[in-house]
């Protein structure tokens, strides 16, 4: 499969509900893993807090992770998933242009999954805050740095 056919497979069948909980995620291009680098690590974590970012969306839970990244966000009544996403990826890559020679740039697309509100919501939080445990970055949750989640 080619890359841009793969691209178009995850945009099949995707669609954007107000209120409705999804599991995102993204990865850099070439999975290089900037995010390693504890000063690019904070400022995209930084813009992660910013309500500029997230539009009419919520951001519930995110993880960082030194080549992707995962967010469990419900949307609001204006913003669709790719608005959303590309809003993200787009102020992630801009912040870092200045003074780098190797700006972050992200793979096209991006993964969603819809989440119904039984226990699935913190199923899915579960799976993104022991992420890096489960990448060997850390042994305890708290030990990683990058990451964030709302009282579910």
């Amino acid at each position: 499969m080619t890359k841009a056919a793969g691209h178009q497979a995850l945009r099949k069948g995707r669609v954007s509900l107000p209120g409705q909980v999804y599991l995102l995620t993204t990865v850099t291009a070439d999975r290089t893993p900037y995010f390693l680098d504890p000063r690019l690590a904070r400022a995209t974590c930084r813009l992660m807090m910013e309500p500029r970012t997230w539009g009419d969306a919520q951001a519930l839970c995110w993880v960082l992770m030194p080549d992707h990244w995962h967010d469990l966000i419900e949307l609001g009544e204006r913003d669709d998933l790719s608005l959303v996403m590309n809003r993200f990826k787009s102020l992630a890559s801009k912040q870092h242009v200045q003074g780098m020679r190797n700006p972050i740039t992200w793979a096209r697309g991006f993964h969603d999954h819809a989440l119904r509100h039984d226990g699935n919501i913190r199923a899915a939080a579960d799976y993104i805050i022991t992420n890096p445990v489960r990448a060997g970055l850390v042994e305890h949750v708290n030990d990683y740095s990058y990451w964030d989640c709302a009282d579910l």
